[in-house]
């Protein structure tokens, strides 16, 4: 089987340059916005209450600004994961990356799964929504049925891992999402990717995005031992 190649500008566009810490600054997040503009970026994604600062300042560069919803346990309420929502595009997120509920799906309430993405995906008024599983902590028949009501509730991409709850992306588990979605639902890998190597290894076992905290490593190749 050919193996597709992927050029520094592939990764570039497929990359979700990510600031999540929750000890982020405002300074940070500045900095942040920065990198992004000189690396020439197209998404970020920052934590809600930096949304409208993060917008303010990448607006003007063609940059888009997305959001963690119900981070990063995914067990809050659905109207709280709704009233997140709503909130982070009034202040100019126009991608939506909600944590699915892991309790209930734990729990087999699997139609509570899907209403919880359904009235999330609803919010979001059409704009774009992933929903992230934690491949880590589920079961492979857990991450195959949580792709299932994924695709059921209608979000538009299924997401490996918030990488604040133990393990990340997998080579294994791109693989699998993608052979369950199927071609016409989007995946993103995220969680522990830190190389341009890894970065295209995801993409051709069938990642459309990609999360990351080192998107200028990444880019540059400069590794470091600092992370957002």
């Amino acid at each position: 089987m050919q193996v597709h190649s992927f050029t520094l500008e592939d990764v570039r566009n497929a990359m979700d340059y990510t600031l999540l810490k929750p000890i982020a600054s405002k300074e940070d997040i500045t900095k942040f916005c920065h990198e992004t503009i000189q690396y020439d970026f197209k998404t970020i994604f920052v934590n809600p209450y930096y949304v409208e600062h993060a917008y303010a300042l990448v607006k003007d560069h063609g940059i888009k600004v997305g959001v963690p919803i119900g981070f990063s346990l995914g067990g809050a309420t659905t109207s709280t994961k709704v009233q997140e929502t709503k909130e982070a595009i009034k202040n100019g997120a126009v991608e939506i990356d909600m944590l699915i509920n892991l309790g209930a799906l734990k729990s087999k309430e699997f139609s509570v799964v899907q209403q919880d993405i359904s009235e999330v995906v609803k919010a979001s008024n059409g704009l774009l929504t992933k929903v992230i599983i934690e491949t880590a902590l589920l079961s492979q028949e857990e991450k195959i049925t949580a792709c299932q009501l994924i695709v059921e509730a209608g979000a538009d991409f299924v997401k490996t891992a918030t990488g604040f709850n133990g393990g990340g992306a997998t080579l294994e588990d791109v693989q699998l999402l993608r052979e369950t979605v199927g071609p016409s639902i989007g995946v993103k890998a995220a969680g522990g990717i830190r190389t341009f190597e890894n970065a295209v290894k995801m993409l051709q076992a069938g990642a459309n995005r990609l999360g990351t905290s080192g998107a200028v490593e990444i880019i540059t190749g400069n590794l470091s031992t600092s992370s957002y």
